[in-house]
């Protein structure tokens, strides 16, 4: 089971090894001996779902030592053997001890290694292939109307040392020689290219090394009907040193369709591949051409070669999601485009962060995210990245951040329990957006070339993030340290207060959070702004000043009589408070077009609105002010951000009834005179801007309950449902329709979206539509089967899904919480290694005041350590939202008096 390591010895008497559990308190490994190399040879074997191995690591000794220390979880560990070069000699260990909680072994053996020399450390192992989606697993698939199953690796952040024995440190680099061997009729993955690969014939196959000598005299060679079993041996290169959670390979019955690049550094031509299971082969084609077009790109503005001899996706070596690969050439939507293409592109960029250079510890998680943004805008300038990211990614940093339970983007990681729950907004979106403010400030060419400087650096080594900032510091001439460094180090980030005066304009900072005022003991942090502070001089003309806020507070000197605003281009990682009249005014001005404000300008002002209302900073009333200004907004992604926040306010407050009725009737009057415009048909012509405007309109039109949008999509599934006919959904509006369908219907919608869920053929993204719209059903029969069946019925990955739908149903938010607590044991085995915020979303749209009693007395009891971030912030969040509700209410009724007056 998790957490324990089991020892046998299928060669000597358990009585020669005396066995120990000995708790460590240090979190690194001890660094007596270093691994040089790596020669790792699997035996997979799918049909019986094992695998083992043998691991010989060559060790460079620093420190005489007579113990080695390193990482195994969940592996049974047999014969080890220690050659010392120095001595000439073998020794087999006399003492295992091993540490649990830190997932360690240690061994002890008689004579002590001489530091300065080598030595090599072979290891017998032995794993289950569970579907634990960690380590070397399994997963399966349908296909020609049976079960199959692959093996695959997950290892990051510390699984590798669940797959093989190893020193599972980011900083303990080594070279990797990969050998597997596995049935004849099955594919092998890894890293490298394959060097050679032969079917093994006993007796008659030379065979190298002891290693895989010992794994062949293990081989099955018959079925238990009588047929005889072919086992094959692949070969691959050696990698160039690298870290364990990099590591990949796997073994199945893929298929694969093939590309190539050639580099604009080289000319070299390099060939790509997209393995996937052959039942969903042909929906990889697009994965494959994203991977073409990022790749040349990547080295010309790292100016770094792509360092391997080739680059093989696996779908389900790249692994990850289904849904983040595949996509179905004949029902194309924009999102899953979008999803599929900024993936790919994101894993690929691993390749140079993260793979050639690589952070020293888990502390430093977010230097391989200097990508995020960055490079997509310049590639697809049609999807508006750049202003796509303020919703997407800042705005999500941000409300994560407003939380004193908030962590630091550089974030202290003393073991593996904190290590994975840094894998979270912080450490991916606000690291992401805060070098996004830098690049704006520095300028994007200068901070790229900054990022190349910092990458030839540090090739195939280890970074902090003064590696970063010295690269960057030194392109652009500019102390960046001073600059950034409270960004990284610590906890939140700060809202701007503007006051005006005749002669110009006051600025303070202060630590922003969503309970109200930081009190003196929180708000302690000045950061260096970037202030991007817009104004107009006396001819005029408008002109931005790239001032830098240092201190608490600021005055500046402009005409207030004029236009102003703070934080043009929405760059900066903060929020920015004005007065109600300047706001309004501001809005009204971006609401005219582009002449002064942009796109971004329009998005940040919703997100900045709403956000200080929840804060407390200002009204409700005054941020759905801004919103109608708005209402004759053209761009798709200011709408986003608009729809975004009014379902905010509708999850927030979805037990008054009063509230909730006047939130739907604006968002219909907001949104369906966009569905009148744009239709429901969609067009090779549209734009990706008008095809996504299309689509959000009718999603919060139909939530909204507009009784003609309602009956058209459930008119549509209808058809559907009786002829087998998809054609009549367009692919875009293919999620909202079966949602509503199953909400407004029976059980006859909900066990259709049951079947469409488990039918091995529906692609990814319809897939999690069918759950999402099995979760929305209103009817209590449906309901109640739904709950036994996340527990027994759906695939692991996928209980997210359903936890997350359930929640969005106001029916059923309650209902789902006590379900995930008189199930928390099974719900806490399908996340084990972390639990996020996400995971946590079952709680948090509870909004009183026994919600919140109940949930705190349910943890009380419960070791939190793994999971402690998320559940301080969904407390925090719910102290937030009551506090919200009960200082707000008022006021939203009020503002729906006066706009049903003003509107007639």
């Amino acid at each position: 089971m998790t957490g324990v390591v089991s020892a046998t010895s299928t060669t000597r008497s358990h009585s020669m090894v005396k066995m120990t559990s000995v708790p460590s308190d240090d979190f690194r490994l001890p660094l007596d001996v270093k691994p040089k190399h790596y020669d790792l040879t699997i035996k997979t074997d799918l049909n019986r779902d094992v695998y083992e191995g043998i691991v010989k690591v060559d060790l460079e000794v620093k420190k005489q030592t007579s113990t080695i220390v390193l990482n195994v979880a969940d592996l049974d560990i047999s014969d080890v053997i220690l050659h010392s070069h120095a001595l000439k000699n073998d020794q087999l260990d006399t003492t295992r001890s091993f540490d649990t909680k830190s997932e360690r072994v240690t061994f002890c053996f008689p004579n002590a290694l001489p530091a300065s020399s080598e030595a090599t450390l072979s290891i017998s192992f032995a794993g289950k292939l569970s579907g634990s989606m960690m380590g070397y697993y399994k997963s399966s698939y349908q296909h020609d109307g049976s079960t199959k199953s692959y093996a695959l690796t997950q290892f990051e952040p510390t699984a590798a040392r669940r797959a093989f024995p190893c020193w599972d440190e980011p900083l303990l680099k080594a070279t990797f020689a990969i050998t597997m061997v596995s049935r004849a009729d099955t594919v092998n993955l890894s890293n490298m290219s394959a060097i050679s690969e032969e079917v093994y014939t006993a007796g008659a196959t030379v065979i190298e090394g002891n290693a895989l000598a010992v794994l062949l005299s293990k081989l099955s060679f018959h079925h238990e009907g009588g047929d005889e079993d072919e086992w094959k041996i692949t070969r691959f290169l050696t990698t160039p040193p690298m870290s364990t959670y990099i590591v990949a390979y796997a073994n199945g019955h893929f298929s694969y369709i093939e590309g190539s690049y050639k580099s604009p550094l080289s000319g070299a031509v390099r060939p790509l591949r997209v393995y996937s299971t052959p039942d969903v082969i042909h929906q990889t084609q697009y994965a494959l051409e994203v991977k073409a077009k990022v790749i040349p790109y990547y080295e010309e503005i790292f100016d770094i070669e792509y360092p391997l001899p080739k680059l093989d996706t696996l779908v389900g070596l790249i692994t990850g999601r289904t849904s983040a690969f595949l996509l179905d050439p004949d029902r194309v939507d924009v999102a899953m485009r979008k999803r599929v293409t900024v993936f790919q592109s994101h894993e690929v960029a691993h390749m140079w962060f993260g793979n050639i250079t690589t952070m020293e510890w888990w502390d430093y998680l977010y230097l391989n995210e200097v990508t995020l943004n960055v490079v997509f805008s310049r590639i697809y300038p049609e999807w508006k990245v750049d202003s796509e990211f303020i919703s997407k990614h800042l705005n999500d940093a941000l409300e994560l951040d407003a939380k004193l339970s908030s962590h630091p983007i550089e974030v202290h990681c003393p073991d593996a329990n904190q290590i994975n729950q840094i894998f979270d907004s912080l450490s991916y979106a606000k690291a992401a957006s805060v070098l996004r403010m830098l690049s704006n400030h520095v300028g994007k060419e200068r901070f790229l070339k900054g990022v190349s400087t910092y990458l030839k650096k540090h090739l195939y080594a280890n970074t902090i993030t003064k590696d970063l900032w010295d690269g960057i510091s030194e392109s652009t001439g500019i102390n960046v340290p001073e600059l950034m460094d409270n960004w990284i180090t610590r906890t939140g980030f700060p809202i701007l207060s503007v006051t005006e005066s005749k002669d110009g304009i006051r600025v303070r900072q202060d630590r922003f959070l969503e309970t109200g005022p930081a009190e003196e003991k929180d708000n302690q942090t000045i950061w260096s702004i970037p202030l991007a502070l817009l104004s107009v001089d006396e001819t005029g003309k408008v002109k931005v000043d790239n001032i830098i806020l240092d201190t608490r507070e600021a005055s500046f000197n402009i005409d207030t009589r004029k236009h102003l605003k703070l934080n043009v281009g929405t760059f900066g990682v903060y929020r920015v408070h004005y007065s109600e009249e300047r706001l309004h005014r501001i809005t009204r001005e971006a609401a005219a077009g582009d002449r002064i404000f942009s796109v971004k300008d329009r998005i940040g002002l919703v997100h900045d609105a709403m956000a200080l209302a929840k804060s407390g900073h200002s009204s409700v009333s005054s941020a759905l002010t801004v919103v109608d200004i708005l209402k004759g907004e053209q761009e798709f992604l200011v709408w986003d951000s608009i729809s975004r926040n009014l379902h905010l306010l509708v999850s927030t407050w979805w037990e008054h009834e009063e509230i909730v009725h006047g939130l739907n009737k604006f968002r219909r009057d907001l949104f369906v005179p966009l569905v009148k415009r744009l239709g429901y048909e969609y067009s090779t012509s549209d734009s990706v801007d008008i095809s996504q405007l299309r689509t959000r309109a009718i999603e919060q039109a139909a939530n909204a309950g507009d009784p003609d949008v309602v009956e058209e999509l459930e008119r549509r599934f209808k058809h559907y449902m009786e002829s087998g006919d998809r054609a009549v959904i367009p692919a875009d509006l293919f999620r909202i329709s079966i949602i509503t369908a199953v909400k407004q219907g029976r059980r006859e919608e909900y066990e259709f979206a049951k079947a469409l869920y488990e039918n091995p053929t529906t692609p990814p993204s319809e897939s999690i539509s069918a759950m999402y719209a099995m979760c929305a059903s209103q009817d209590a029969s449906c309901i109640k089967d739904t709950f036994p069946y996340i527990l027994n019925g759906v695939r692991k990955q996928d209980v997210i899904y359903f936890l997350l739908g359930l929640q969005r149903n106001h029916q059923t938010r309650r209902s789902s919480a006590r379900f995930v607590m008189d199930n928390f044991f099974e719900v806490r085995q399908f996340y084990k290694a972390c639990m996020s915020v996400s995971t946590f979303g079952t709680f948090c749209n509870l909004n009183t005041q026994v919600d919140y009693e109940r949930l705190e007395e349910f943890f009380k009891d419960k070791d939190t350590s793994r999971y402690h971030y998320a559940l301080s912030q969904t407390l925090e969040a719910l102290r937030a939202s009551i506090s919200w509700i009960d200082r707000s209410t008022r006021d939203i009724a009020d503002w729906f008096v006066r706009y049903r007056g003003m509107s007639g």
